[in-house]
């Protein structure tokens, strides 16, 4: 029970059609599509490539719509089911020169094996617990082969659950350090 009240806690914080489930998704209800907005016009004016990463999957596909939106075209959105040959033709897709602007990816999903060194910049669309998961997750940007600088960004709504797992993240983090 805690820990279904931890998730939903957390889903609010992304936006509340994610906890209700009503499928509105209106970006001037959530802070965090707002905040994205405002990264991702810059970023389409400038011509430069983000991946999103997220933890649920119910949200990719509001969240792709909101960026296909901003970017004036479609990008790509890959997750759990995602087949192993698909996820190549994705990669490959994105890496292209002319490939699309963005990429939305499950987190767990997003953190094995991927080299997307098109991005230049990362969005931790929620934050996951585990601090390794997100920096497997934010490497796939970090590759051989990348010539540019990346930008990560951890979206986190203030006086909420999410800022006591951020708080959790960078105690981990220093734990570990001194460790």
């Amino acid at each position: 029970l805690v820990l279904q009240t931890l998730m939903r806690l957390k889903q609010v914080c992304n936006h509340p059609s994610q906890l209700t489930g009503d499928g509105a998704y209106a970006p001037e209800d959530s802070g965090k599509f707002l905040r994205l907005a405002e990264i991702c016009e810059e970023l389409a004016e400038r011509q430069e490539r983000v991946l999103v990463f997220t933890q649920f999957r119910e949200i990719i596909e509001p969240l792709a719509g909101h960026l296909a939106g901003l970017f004036g075209c479609a990008g790509l959105v890959l997750h759990g089911a995602t087949s192993v040959r698909a996820r190549k033709g994705l990669v490959d897709q994105f890496q292209r020169e002319d490939g699309p602007p963005f990429m939305i990816l499950s987190l767990k999903a997003g953190g094995t094996g991927l080299n997307l060194t098109s991005a230049s910049h990362v969005i931790h669309f929620d934050r996951w617990w585990n601090p390794a998961v997100e920096d497997q997750a934010t490497d796939r940007a970090f590759r051989i082969g990348q010539r540019k600088n990346v930008l990560v960004h951890k979206f986190v709504t203030s006086g909420s659950v999410e800022e006591k797992i951020d708080l959790m993240i960078a105690e981990k983090r220093q734990l570990a350090g001194e460790l």
